[in-house]
């Protein structure tokens, strides 16, 4: 055997005893829709399986690359005589594969099959001097694309999975299945052959309606239609016309259509109908089947320059003759031009040898490749960004990802070439020069799109077939956009022009060195360094080749890291590398190969948790004293940009998807149906290991997950991690949980809960670890229903957050101190902390969901959430979700469940009775609901201890209030001292808040003590006692009302006297809001009598200035007789008062004065425009003026006072002496 380059194969160790070797299929003739196997007949050259060989697989040609291997795993031309469904015309040109017996390929069609799929035709003919007609036919007749799948991919943006969307027949003559690996670029499946004409109806599945719009679709339509005629193959040119039906608004249309190809590729088409995409349009998909479905019905001749070269010289005259006469218009002018040319010895077509046949296929120097529209491909592209993700473009570009990833499936080498055309105008984006310059971040929908990107660049580097001088070629790519400015940066920021803020805090010193100094990584970082990987290893290649590679003994010296002791290899690197490589195989159509080293990848993670829980037993007691940890990964497995965790788990789960029968994939709609997985047993030398792939991909889903890790830098990587997660988890909810993995699942979560410092639920955790709440609530849903113990241990133990319970030590003097003015808080690196909360909390509620009627549990769950939880509004959150499901609309309350949320209730308001929360009036009112819901002990009890849960605002106006409505008296069903107890305790709460907060909660306390003399008497003093220092005279007005409304009008007058003293009127406050309590004051006073009126007019003349107010008191006051409230035992004399006698020549003399100071201060400032104002003004103090004796003299003076005073405005004095005289 071979070593590294030297084979064409890879090198496969001999396989044990007993155990047969790969199947070979023997080519022949096969009814549509299926394949036969025989075995083949003893003596039969070769033993190579071609990508027809099914599940087996064929291992990559990773030795050396060299042509031969990297064109596909099989034998040598003419031996591998694959299975054709659909095995075409026999030897040398027709019939033969109607019959019903069936009959064994032809070697003539066996060995041209082979050559047609390998060889440029140029090549066959420099290697033979003369090549029989028959042969060429065939070689011909073979050189056309095989498989509809092909097609297909290059017609729709949507994957098809085993050419699904295409035919039964396409299937079986030679599609890959979706298990086989397809074939090389360089070949395509050597089986792969048109299908018998017996079977042409088989040839069309149903639409679905979801795809009728695209061009695959479209073309077996128009095929099944009858639209394709005048089908002509001259060498490897083919031609004919597709008919478009006519429509409502279109005419009938026929197209020209025009393929070359070579190979099995299509390499050029052209169309009448313009098509300007990326993809074939329908008439060119309809011509293809057309010659993949009926072969035999198109007319077959040899490359145009064979068939000259039998005509002698009239023959060729005649012919050039005709073909100018019967384009004389278009051909003419070319025609006589080349004449020239031919007939002038020295001309340029002269010194040739021969002349271009243009349907003689490629030659050998020219590329083989599918035809790409380059152009279409950069337009789509910049088209899509410049939308910026609206309008569904982010949804485009990832069709287009999703597409080379089938083209690298495929091993088509497009694959490479258009994710080079979609890079460079990414690259070329404008937004990434304007997001430079604005210091802003790429948008999340955009970075997501550069990360595939990266990806895919990583996939196609790592190509287990490429050649050196390609991955040459990519890394110069590679290289040249990393280095420019605007290539974005891995962790989703724009360079490191701010210090890394995160070395202020101690506990990342360890482990997280200055930015400045860490070198520059772009999302193509990870490409340039996969460029220096290889697949020469002898060890990988032999777990990659067999599913029987085992080491019989024990470890044996030497290759102590290449087994573990059951035997099995393991493959000891860099595991995001390692999963890489997995990506890179399965991606580029190898799944047997990438489920080989998955599994060996997995038995080496089991070995490391292994050793790291032995290294944990004898440190346990040391970190457990400490209490935390230093030990951790820093690179986290679920977030990372390769996402191995996830790679590891799709290659498994791929493996044990049961497939629906004529599943159509091709579809514009998201398959709501989620995916059906069945155990596939692991293809292993241990015969008796009884796993199977889906157990191994929840295991390794739960190792990953479990991992513990150091929360990554940045917004964007922290964002990442969120989010991996959260698909990861959806991607295991998708399983169902039976006994095998139910087994799985309690042993790795003992496992992780066991694993110490290496584990995110071990015991002792770093600092800054990435929490497990989201983790852990999948966890415990799925272990609930099979072992609870284990559930509540793991999700109690996953509440923590360790961020939030410790503050960086100030001591730190490894950093400078200006950095440490740039943190914020505590944390400040933790962007997605409020998201990392709101999980916690969720995991919070779906355990106090579970433990309903479980006082242990519950209580529990209560202290680890009381010990966990430090958000105010997450704790209430909880706390309203527990009521909730404790006080179902259907049924009796859970008592139980009802005292946490009442528990949690109350903790919400001691935390926040000291700090600003825009909800606390919300947290107040429910936390009075819930106590009310649990019973009149909990009322009582929160209007015991109001003072350490509520302010006396609170206390009085709702929670007090409250209790004593109506509606909770109704809703407790109360006896009398039940009524009474809380009563009590509401009088005595309301006392003891009007005694905190007079001003705030006087008027409430009376309220509530109403139905009390002495706790009435007693707030009525609180209020007394408190109006000379800290109440207002609002408070004190509204008190004094509340009063005269109870029927205490000398108390209300009291109080409104005590209001008086602390207002201040001016004399423009004319709108003051307070001067309806002064009208309503002086009123009062009035009503009550002589007394009364003459003890309040000395407060009015001292506290309002205003001269309209004062005059409106004193026409009130003058209006009725005083005393007309009736006072028991006062007598009323019924007489009106006089303006002359006290105490109402007091007020008059103050209202006079209060006319004549507005009255110069207005003058002061006044402007013409307020003349007409100043003269009514003037008017009402007339009025006023005249209430005195001598009024009439007093208000001549002052008018001529006015007049010597302001005599400049003549023009005021002149509207003043018409109105005043």
């Amino acid at each position: 055997m071979a070593e590294g380059g030297e084979g064409e194969e890879l090198l496969r160790p001999p396989l044990p005893a007993g155990v047969p070797g790969p199947k070979r299929l023997c080519s022949r003739a096969c009814p549509a829709g299926g394949t036969g196997a025989v075995h083949p007949r003893p003596g039969a050259a070769g033993t190579g399986a071609g990508p027809g060989a099914g599940a087996s697989g064929a291992p990559p040609a990773l030795a050396g690359c060299c042509p031969a291997a990297a064109a596909g795993p099989a034998g040598a031309a003419g031996t591998t005589a694959a299975a054709a469904a659909a095995a075409g015309p026999g030897g040398g040109g027709g019939g033969g594969a109607a019959g019903s017996l069936l009959q064994p390929e032809s070697l003539l069609d066996a060995a041209a099959k082979r050559v047609a799929g390998s060889w440029a035709f140029e090549r066959v003919e420099g290697r033979f001097q003369r090549i029989p007609e028959p042969v060429q036919r065939r070689i011909v007749y073979w050189s056309f694309p095989r498989s509809e799948r092909q097609i297909c991919m290059y017609s729709s943006f949507q994957p098809g999975r085993a050419a699904a969307a295409a035919s039964p027949a396409s299937a079986s003559a030679g599609g890959p299945s979706a298990a086989a690996a397809p074939a090389p670029a360089g070949e395509e499946s050597p089986a792969a052959g048109p299908p018998p004409p017996s079977a042409p109806a088989a040839a069309a599945p149903a639409a679905a309606p979801q795809g009728e719009g695209l061009p695959f679709r479209r073309g077996i339509r128009l095929l099944e239609t009858g639209a394709v005629d005048n089908v002509l193959q001259v060498g490897f040119h083919l031609s004919g016309t597709v008919t478009e039906p006519a429509t409502a608004t279109e005419p009938e249309m026929t197209y020209k259509v025009a393929i070359s190809f070579d190979r099995c590729k299509i390499t050029s088409v052209t169309c009448g109908c313009g098509n300007k995409d990326i993809f074939y349009c329908a008439h060119v998909v309809a011509l293809s089947l057309y010659r993949i479905r009926k072969p035999d019905q198109v007319k077959l001749r040899l490359p145009i320059s064979e068939t000259l070269f039998q005509m002698n010289r009239d023959q060729l005259q005649k012919f050039v003759q005709y073909l100018i006469t019967a384009h004389h218009t278009e051909v003419l002018p070319t025609a006589q031009k080349l004449a020239d040319e031919i007939l002038s010895s020295n001309s340029e077509i002269n010194q040739v040898h021969g002349a271009p046949d243009p349907t003689a296929g490629a030659s050998i120097d020219d590329e083989n490749c599918w035809h790409l529209d380059e152009e279409q491909v950069r337009e789509q592209v910049k088209l899509f960004l410049s939308q910026g993700g609206y309008y569904g473009s982010g949804k485009q570009l990832n069709s287009m990802f999703a597409k080379v990833r089938e083209m690298l499936r495929m091993r088509d080498s497009n694959g490479a070439r258009m994710l080079t055309l979609i890079t460079e105008q990414f690259m070329a984006d404008p937004r990434l020069s304007l997001w430079r310059q604005q210091g802003t971040g790429i948008t999340e929908k955009c970075r997501q799109l550069w990360d595939e990107l990266g990806a895919l660049w990583v996939c196609v580097v790592l190509n287990p077939h490429c050649k050196l001088e390609e991955k040459s070629c990519w890394l110069r790519q590679l290289r040249k956009w990393g280095e420019m400015d605007v290539c974005p940066l891995e962790d989703g920021n724009y360079g490191n022009e701010l210090p890394n803020i995160t070395n202020a805090l101690t506990q990342s010193s360890s482990h997280s060195q200055d930015s400045l100094a860490r070198p520059r990584r772009t999302v193509f970082t990870r490409a340039i360094e996969g460029c220096d990987l290889h697949w020469q290893d002898s060890h990988l290649q032999r777990i990659i080749s067999s599913d029987f590679y085992v080491s019989h003994s024990y470890q044996r010296e030497g290759e102590s890291l290449l087994f573990n002791s059951q035997g099995q290899p393991l493959w000891l690197e860099h595991v995001p590398t390692a999963c890489a490589r997995v990506d890179a195989l399965r991606s580029h159509g190898y799944p047997r190969e990438a489920l080989r080293l998955t599994v060996a990848i997995i038995n080496t993670l089991r070995l490391q948790q292994q050793r790291q829980l032995e290294i944990y037993k004898h440190q346990k007691k040391e970190l457990l004293q400490r209490g935390a940890t230093t030990i951790t990964n820093l690179e986290g497995w679920v977030g990372h940009p390769l996402n191995p965790i996830g790679c590891l788990f799709l290659t498994l789960t791929e493996a044990c998807r049961l497939e629906e029968e004529n599943c159509l994939e091709i579809s514009d709609a998201g398959d709501s149906k989620p995916p059906v997985y069945q155990h596939v047993p692991i293809a292993t030398g241990s015969q008796d290991s009884g796993e199977s792939y889906l157990s191994l991909a929840l295991e390794v889903a739960l190792m990953g997950m479990g991992q513990q890790r150091v929360m990554p830098e940045g917004l964007y990587a922290q964002d990442k991690v969120c989010r991996n997660e959260e698909q990861i988890i959806a991607r295991l909810q998708d399983l169902e949980l039976d006994p095998v993995l139910v087994q799985t699942l309690r042993k790795q979560c003992i496992l992780l809960l066991e694993g110490g410092p290496f584990s995110g639920l071990g015991e002792v955790i770093h600092r800054e670890s990435v929490p497990m709440h989201t983790f852990a609530k999948y966890l415990f849903s799925a272990l609930l229903p099979h072992d609870a113990d284990l559930a509540y241990k793991l999700a109690l133990r996953a509440m923590r957050l360790p961020v939030l319970e410790t503050t960086a030590p100030s001591g730190d003097v490894t950093h400078p101190h200006h950095l440490v003015s740039v943190v914020p808080s505590r944390y400040p690196r933790w962007f997605t902390l409020g998201h990392l909360e709101s999980q916690q909390c969720e995991l919070a509620s779906t355990m106090l969901t579970a433990a309903k009627g479980d006082m242990l549990r519950l209580r529990t769950v209560l202290e680890a959430i009381q010990k966990n939880i430090h958000s105010s509004s997450l704790i209430f959150k909880l706390a309203q979700d527990a009521f909730k499901i404790a006080t179902p609309a259907d049924s009796n309350s859970d008592t139980t469940l009802l005292n946490v949320a009442l528990e949690l209730g109350l903790q919400v308001m001691r935390m926040t009775l000291s700090t600003l929360n825009w909800r606390r009036r919300e947290m107040v009112r429910w936390l009075v609901t819930c106590a009310t819901e649990v019973g009149v002990r909990a009322l009582v009890s929160i209007l015991q201890s109001w003072y350490s849960l509520f302010t006396p605002t609170e206390a009085t106006s709702i929670v007090a209030a409250t209790v004593m409505s109506h509606n909770t008296i109704l809703r407790l069903s109360l006896d009398y001292p039940q009524r009474e107890e809380l009563a009590s305790c509401a009088r005595t709460l309301a006392l003891q808040c009007a005694m905190k907060d007079p001003q705030n909660c006087a008027l409430s306390a009376l309220t509530l003590c109403e139905k009390d003399h002495i706790a009435f008497e007693t707030a009525y003093q609180i209020v007394i006692d408190a109006a000379s220092t800290g109440m207002t005279y609002t408070q004190l007005f509204t008190i004094a009302r509340y009063m005269e409304h109870r029927g205490y009008p000398l108390r209300a007058f009291k109080l409104a006297s005590l209001a008086m003293t602390h207002l201040n009127l001016a004399y423009n406050q004319d709108t003051h809001p307070a001067i309806n309590d002064v009208l309503w004051a002086c009123a009062l006073s009035h009503s009550l009598g002589k007394n009364e009126l003459a003890a309040i007019i000395p407060l009015v003349v001292k506290s309002v200035h205003c001269a309209t107010v004062l005059s409106d008191i004193l026409r009130r006051c003058t209006m009725t007789a005083p005393g007309l409230a009736g006072i028991p035992g006062r007598r009323n004399s019924g007489k009106l008062m006089s303006t002359d006698k006290a105490p109402l020549r007091q007020l008059l003399d103050a209202t006079i004065s209060a006319y004549i100071n507005t009255t110069h201060s207005r003058l002061t400032h006044i402007s013409p425009r307020h003349y007409g104002e100043f003269i009514e003004f003037l008017s009402k103090a007339r009025e006023t003026f005249l209430l005195a004796q001598d009024g009439h003299i007093q208000f001549a003076q002052f008018i001529d006072n006015l007049k010597q005073i302001y005599k400049g405005k003549k023009k005021l004095m002149l509207l003043v002496r018409e109105r005043f005289g």
